[in-house]
């Protein structure tokens, strides 16, 4: 028959073991919700830079390099192509207007000439060869009238008399139409001849004032190759001083080549390149500052260039007044160019971490110094000692500002 058990009872063993297991995964699951899981490192307090967060003014101002050049550069271009012969001023020598600086040759240039002048002294020729015809015409011309005018007249005269006696019935009407007919062929002969000469004349008149013309043009076509060859003598456009020449003795210069420059002193520009960050700010008229053997000299914005190459674009900027004795092309200065008025603002010391984070967050310092936390931050303008806080922080906070680059993506970090 069955026998039966009595239940146990009490908490044995594997009650135990189940209840520890819960505890655990309570104590997880809290931990997921409401503990610190972001990673940690340490770092050594006395290898990093921590800047304490000031509200003060904010200098809106950035430090650019420039150098010096001349306000006005021209150009020298060989206006004709030639070999070098003789070079009369040498690069940083002053010239004049119209000073020879090189001499070229080119013996194609003196062969059209020569050509030029032959064409010339031919036409010429041809002009006053024309003119003698012409006048040898003309003068046959004239003889051969004066003899049709005389014959007219003859002719007129012995028909009105023949008519005068046919009337009176003295004459044979054979003698008086001979007579008539004589006179008609004389006044044709006349009028043919005159008619003849007018055309020569006019004819000649038209030859001689087309050769003149073509004459003129010669003389002028020679006249623009003689200037060809005083343009073989490269001169000065302006004062100034002579720059770089690219020219020696023997070379062949093409026409149009750039030769050299001239710089013209009478006032100096700074250029200078700048961070594309700025292109939306930097704007015609901003002044500028730098000191030079303790006397500060006054600047302005004459030109911003459009073009970004490399992530800089380029300004020209001129003195207000003054600017320094000693000024030399090429030299160059340290300014502090005014972007805005200053203002109120919370600042933040620049640093290294910026390269790190893009200025998108920072390690925030805690009171007690031994710990420094990741937080999001926004960052408006910038100069060369401060960085604009727009939010994130507060005045007082001690904010880590040397290089995040050993930090990784780390959370936090131990201080010690």
């Amino acid at each position: 028959m069955d026998t039966i058990l009595e239940k146990k009872k009490g908490i044995r063993p594997k009650h135990v073991g189940i209840a520890a297991i819960v505890v655990l995964v309570i104590i997880f699951i809290v931990y997921l919700a409401f503990g610190d899981t972001g990673s940690s490192l340490k770092v050594e307090k006395d290898k990093i830079t921590i800047s304490e967060v000031v509200n003060d003014e904010f200098n809106d101002y950035i430090s650019i390099s420039g150098s010096v050049n001349p306000i006005t550069t021209v150009y020298l271009d060989a206006y004709e192509g030639g070999r070098v012969m003789e070079i009369l001023i040498e690069e940083g020598s002053m010239v004049k207007e119209g000073d020879v600086i090189l001499k070229l040759e080119n013996r194609d240039l003196y062969g059209q000439i020569l050509g030029s002048e032959n064409n010339l002294a031919t036409k010429q020729n041809d002009l006053r060869q024309t003119q003698i015809n012409f006048d040898s015409k003309r003068i046959a011309g004239q003889r051969t009238l004066l003899e049709s005018e005389y014959q007219l007249k003859k002719a007129k005269r012995n028909y009105e008399q023949n008519e005068s006696l046919y009337n009176e019935e003295l004459i044979a009407r054979e003698d008086y139409l001979q007579a008539k007919e004589s006179y008609e062929l004389s006044k044709k002969s006349y009028e043919v001849n005159k008619f003849q000469t007018e055309q020569d004349s006019l004819l000649s008149v038209t030859s001689i004032i087309e050769l003149s013309r073509d004459l003129q043009r010669m003389k002028q076509t020679l006249s623009m190759e003689y200037e060809r060859i005083d343009n073989l003598n490269v001169k000065a456009s302006t004062d100034g001083q002579l720059g770089t020449l690219n020219a020696e003795i023997g070379k062949q210069i093409a026409k149009g080549q750039n030769i050299g420059q001239i710089n013209v002193l009478t006032n100096f520009k700074i250029e200078s390149t700048i961070d594309e960050h700025y292109i939306d700010r930097i704007k015609k008229g901003l002044s500028g500052t730098f000191d030079r053997d303790g006397t500060v000299y006054h600047l302005n914005i004459k030109k911003v260039y459009p073009d970004v190459k490399e992530g800089k674009f380029k300004i020209d900027m001129i003195f207000d007044d003054t600017k320094p004795e000693n000024i030399r092309t090429g030299q160059s200065y340290y300014i502090k160019l005014q972007l805005g008025a200053p203002t109120e603002a919370l600042l933040l010391p620049r640093g290294a971490f910026f390269q790190s984070t893009g200025g998108q967050w920072v390690y925030v310092v805690n009171s007690s110094g031994d710990l420094a936390i990741k937080r999001q931050v926004k960052i408006g303008k910038q100069n060369p000692q401060y960085y604009e806080i727009i939010e994130g922080l507060e005045p007082g906070e001690q904010v880590i500002t040397s290089s995040y680059d050993n930090f990784g993506d780390t959370d936090k970090l131990l201080l010690n």
